[in-house]
Parts: C-alpha cells; sequence; structure tokens
C-alpha cells in the first residue's frame, strides 16, 4: 500500500481543501493513531489507521466510495467566507445542507460586500485544484461603478495596472448600461486574487458601489435563485469541474431522481428565502442589463 500526503489524503475525503487542512495540521489539531502530525506527513490508509481533528475520530472513505457533490450558491452581501465568525456574523456555511462523515469546501472565497455565485464540493481536491491559480478558471462580474470613465480607462484595465502584488487586468469588459455616473459593466478575470475587481477600478480612479458574480467557468448563477438558495449540480455539470481539472468524471449522483428534483427545489428555495429575511437585508438599486 502506497502512503500519500496526510493533508491530500483529507481534502479528498472532503475535510476541507488542501489549504484548510494544512492549516490545521500546522495548528496541532490532527493525529494520526494517537501521534499529533507535522506537515509534510504521509500516511497509509488501511482498517485499523485513526486520523482525528481535536480529539474526533474523521471519517476516511476511499476515493471510489465517495460520491463528489458540488452546490451553487447564491451568496447575499454581508456574508463572510469562513466557517466561524467570533463576532457571531453570518457566514456561507450557514444555510448549506448538513452531513456526516464530510463537509462543504467553499471553490474560492467573495469579500463580504460582493454577492453571487459561489461554489462548494465535497471533494476537496477538486476545490483545490480549481483554485489553483494555474488552472485561470475564468470568473465573471456584474459590477456597477461610480465614477468618469472613459476610452482611456478602459484601454489601462484591459492591458494591465500595477496592483500591490502584482500586475492585473481584465480578460474582457463590456460595457452594460447605466444613468449618470453609475454604469454597469460586466467583467472577466482568471484569478482569484483579494478583492481584485474593485482594486483594479480603484486603480483607475473608480469606485465599486455593487458587485456580483455572475459566472465560474462556463457554470452561470442559477436563473430564479434567491440569495441565499443554494442548487445541487447534476452529474453533467459536475463532470464539466471535474475535466477542468484533469480529474476522472463521477459515474453516481446523489441528485434526486426526476420526478422529485421539482418539489426538492422548491423546498430548497422557500427555505433559503424564509432563513435569508432580516440576515442580509436587499438593497434596492438599479441591477444589469439582462443580456
Amino acid at each position: 500500500m502506497q502512503s500519500e500526503k496526510l493533508q491530500k489524503v483529507l481534502a479528498r475525503a472532503g475535510h476541507g481543501s488542501r489549504r484548510e487542512v494544512e492549516a490545521m495540521i500546522q495548528a496541532g489539531r490532527i493525529s494520526v493513531d494517537g501521534k499529533i502530525s507535522t506537515l509534510g506527513d504521509r500516511v497509509e490508509m488501511h482498517a485499523g489507521t485513526k486520523i482525528r481533528l481535536d480529539g474526533h475520530v474523521l471519517s476516511i472513505l476511499e476515493a471510489e466510495d465517495t460520491v463528489c457533490r458540488v452546490l451553487a450558491y447564491y451568496k447575499p452581501e454581508g456574508e463572510l467566507c469562513t466557517r466561524s465568525d467570533p463576532e457571531g456574523r453570518p457566514t456561507v456555511f450557514d444555510r448549506l445542507p448538513k452531513m456526516r462523515g464530510s463537509r462543504w469546501v467553499a471553490v474560492g472565497r467573495l469579500d463580504v460586500n460582493t454577492s453571487g455565485l459561489l461554489l462548494f464540493t465535497t471533494d476537496g481536491e477538486l476545490a483545490n485544484r480549481l483554485m489553483h491559480p494555474s488552472r485561470e478558471v475564468e470568473r465573471e462580474y456584474a459590477v456597477r461603478v461610480f465614477g468618469q470613465i472613459d476610452d482611456a480607462k478602459i484601454l489601462q484595465l484591459s492591458r494591465g495596472v500595477q496592483l500591490e502584488d502584482g500586475p492585473a487586468a481584465f480578460r474582457t469588459i463590456k460595457y452594460q448600461g447605466g444613468e449618470g455616473l453609475n454604469q454597469w459593466y460586466n467583467v472577466t478575470l482568471t484569478e482569484g486574487r483579494n478583492r481584485e475587481v474593485r482594486r483594479l477600478w480603484e486603480a483607475v480612479g473608480v469606485q465599486v458601489s455593487r458587485l456580483i458574480r455572475v459566472r465560474y467557468g462556463d457554470l452561470n448563477l442559477p436563473k430564479g435563485l434567491p440569495r441565499g438558495g443554494y442548487k445541487e449540480l447534476d452529474l453533467p455539470d459536475i463532470n464539466y469541474l471535474r475535466q477542468l481539472v484533469d480529474m476522472t468524471e463521477e459515474t453516481v449522483s446523489k441528485m434526486p431522481v426526476e420526478r422529485d428534483r421539482r418539489r426538492v427545489k422548491a423546498n430548497q428555495i422557500r427555505r433559503a428565502v424564509k432563513r435569508h429575511t432580516g440576515v442580509a437585508p436587499s438593497r434596492r438599486s438599479t441591477g444589469p442589463a439582462k443580456r
């Protein structure tokens, strides 16, 4: 039996992305057969292996025994991309369906004032590959900006500007309409740097007043999905993501059969809307032009 890095084993089993698991190891929270693990440890999985997180035994299923699940979540403004917040503020994990033996791993992050499409998966390895800069997965955002915008600024944003963490540029910029100094654009990036869209506009003297992620790769924010609601992706969409990062395709899904799917979706939306009320108040504003 070949050994594997501990963080890869735990990520594949859905206990976090590799980065999250590495942070747990560095904090001394994980042990293997009673011994506190260190970064770089390898493990051979067999029937008697006991891996614990904070003293609790983790369920470790072999890759062929697990089913990859992916959720598309409509993140509202005001929610944090963290599992818990010391100040008790709402997080993106609060409304996700509960699971035993696994947990949802966020594919990247959106800042607290950004809304829109956020993907979650039970496969930490899939999340890790999708987030890796080398994959250059395209993200599209609808952005409302305030300020004077001319051709020179658009050209500058297309060619690149220097940010504190290196040069950056939008792959595409498309005007969507607006009134006065408030204008809507759709922009695309292939990176996931912190607040990159906002920082790019700010670099040319323009403020972002609304930011919504509307697409990740070829997956769009599902139509009709309310803020705070989620939709489980079907097998073709899951395999699209897996093919995107050179992972083997899944052959089974935990999606409900067709006759139950509409009922499940309707119930999910009703629960999401009810739970969302009072958590992240909606803000009335002119939306981006429909395409």
